[in-house]
């Protein structure tokens, strides 16, 4: 199971890398909530995608670590916030600006 895992991250961060690299304003953020999905993916499965018990310890049987969990949950809301707000942004430049072209934006006259 790690494996597969290990290969969506992969293609999450290769996805997430290309479309940060383009043009588009609107594929930026588009990178970066995949980036910020392989980032939870991997600390998934960095906490050894474990079948137990919920993590209350009676025995000493096996349980399932809940740091990995509190540590997505958390950031997933704060993913949420910053992709929310790429969007805004991303919205309030067009509106102005009337592109989302990224090279049209730096403000160069090279044309």
């Amino acid at each position: 199971m790690e494996i597969l895992m290990s290969v969506v991250i992969g293609i999450l961060f290769a996805t997430g890398t290309y479309q940060i690299l383009s043009r588009s304003m609107l594929r930026v953020v588009i990178g970066t909530m995949l980036l910020s999905h392989g980032v939870l993916l991997m600390i998934l499965t960095m906490g050894k995608l474990k079948r137990g018990a919920p993590p209350i310890l009676i025995g000493t049987g096996p349980y399932a670590d809940p740091l990995p969990q509190a540590l997505i949950l958390t950031a997933i809301v704060i993913g949420f916030g910053v992709t929310s707000y790429l969007v805004v942004l991303a919205y309030r430049a067009y509106q102005t600006l009337g592109t989302d072209d990224l090279d049209k934006l730096r403000g160069d006259n090279n044309d």
